[in-house]
């Protein structure tokens, strides 16, 4: 079976408020040396893939360089290959270099559409560039676009979050993620948190994005992501599904021959390595309780053979949080906002 591929991009102009990722500011001459060392650890892994991701970071920084990693991976003709993008970097002659590189869907992290908010998390853009990206995207021939949203962020109130719904939704686009902003401590907004909505308030815009892009024609497939027909994320849904991929570059993590590893988060060493350092996670991670765990993250769910071992659980779950249609255990969106929750109530009845 093919798996998918992914490959993270440590760069970044410079780094949100909010942001945990691992990546750094390119100096001269990185572009190059990554690629380079992507390159050798791919031909050094080896494997078909039918699905690529390259996340960051910003990848569409290093544009002139994804196709030369590209060309190193056997990559199925119908593959599913995506790069993230931000807004600032996204002019017609670098979606044009992403075309030619044979990336056919993009990511676009945009947030919000409210210059105050996006201020507010330190995001580059404004609205009005995040409006222009997606058109100009559009326009170069993408038709698979996606892109991010962030809810219950500084300054956003229930009336905002619903104009940011409506002109997402009224964009050329295929997929959106809606996330819920989650405080690290490492991040500047760790040492110096803002004033944000309460948990209640987070949890009726969460409701209101569901409701809305529902409305919109974008269903609702996973705990935090929307799709018109035909349009879920592949790759992403290895993840839940249990598949397996193969992630390169410092801080990427992999799941091949039911072992779990990670790639240590320093860049120098991935540049000056023949091959990346590995750190293994989960060497015998158990396989029904990830298979709860992550089919219970899909509007999907999973089928009785999963769930029928924890019947006595569920009858202690509230039956507005999850739903048995034939055969098949899946949560609510009332059911997502308690998920952790709900699959460790199920998963300590086994």
């Amino acid at each position: 079976m093919n798996k998918g591929l992914y490959i993270h991009i440590p760069f970044c102009r410079r780094k949100c408020l909010y942001c945990d990722f691992y990546s750094v500011v390119p100096d001269d001459g990185a572009a190059q040396r990554y690629r380079e060392a992507v390159v050798r650890n791919i031909r050094h892994y080896g494997g078909s893939f039918d699905t690529v991701y390259f996340g960051g970071g910003t990848p569409i920084l290093l544009a002139d360089e994804l196709g030369e990693m590209l060309k190193a991976a056997d990559i199925s003709e119908d593959a599913e290959i995506t790069a993230e993008c931000n807004p600032c970097e996204m002019d017609m002659c670098t979606l044009s270099t992403l075309r030619e590189a044979s990336i056919n869907r993009i990511s676009v992290g945009v947030q919000s559409f409210r210059d105050a908010e996006l201020s507010a998390l330190g995001r580059r853009h404004d609205a009005e560039t995040a409006v222009h990206a997606i058109e100009n995207a559009a326009a170069a021939g993408f038709r698979d676009i996606s892109l991010d949203l962030m809810l219950g962020i500084p300054q956003q109130t229930a009336q905002s979050l619903d104009e940011t719904l409506r002109i997402a939704a009224g964009l050329p686009v295929t997929h959106i993620s809606a996330y819920m902003l989650k405080i690290e401590e490492s991040t500047p907004f760790g040492r110096n948190t803002p004033l944000l909505p309460d948990e209640d308030e987070t949890a009726d815009m969460y409701l209101q994005t569901v409701q809305r892009l529902s409305q919109s024609g974008l269903s609702q497939y996973e705990i935090s992501n929307f799709a018109r027909d035909g349009c879920s994320c592949r790759h992403n849904l290895k993840y839940w599904r249990r598949e397996e991929y193969l992630g390169i570059g410092p801080a990427a993590h992999s799941f091949i021959d039911g072992r779990r590893y990670a790639v240590a988060r320093d860049l120098n060493g991935f540049l000056s390595s023949a091959v990346q350092a590995e750190l293994v996670t989960d060497g015998c991670p158990d396989e029904y309780e990830e298979r709860v765990m992550l089919g219970l993250r899909l509007s999907e769910g999973i089928p009785e053979e999963l769930w029928k071992p924890l019947e006595s659980g569920l009858q202690r779950v509230p039956k507005n949080y999850y739903r048995i249609e034939d055969g098949r255990l899946s949560l609510t969106a009332e059911g997502f906002l308690l998920s952790n929750e709900i699959i460790s109530l199920l998963l300590s009845q086994r």
